[in-house]
């Protein structure tokens, strides 16, 4: 195995800082502006992969920006995470029993909260 491949980043990793980077930032990103941002000596051209595999998720947005684009998140950290837990639970066939075992693995605490939400119609 080589080098390169030793030092990989586990998956999600990337995504995960590049999203970060457009998190923080106040306005949409380039490939270039984002690369800076993360300061992690990747290419842009990864780095541009990484937003274009975003993009087609549906996670980011583009706009036409000169030659190329610009990417600002869809959603915030808080809604990507539920997008997830929505996306986990359609892959099963059984929701029924999917969010029983869920909501039998929730603290005390998180049940209360959800029992709270749930009550009140919505956060």
């Amino acid at each position: 195995m080589t080098a390169a491949k030793d030092e990989r980043r586990p998956a999600g990793e990337l995504e995960a800082g590049v999203m970060a980077a457009l998190w923080a930032a106040d306005a949409p990103q380039t490939p270039a502006q984002v690369q800076l941002s993360l300061g992690a000596g990747l290419a842009r051209t990864t780095v541009t992969t990484i937003l274009s595999r975003l993009h087609e998720k549906g996670i980011v947005d583009r706009r036409r920006q000169g030659r190329g684009y610009a990417y600002f998140p869809v959603q915030d950290a808080h809604g990507l995470t539920a997008r997830r837990m929505h996306t986990e639970l359609d892959r099963d066939s059984d929701r029924h029993t999917v969010l029983a075992r869920f909501v039998a693995q929730l603290s005390e605490d998180d049940e209360r909260v959800l029992r709270d939400l749930l009550e009140s119609g919505g956060p």
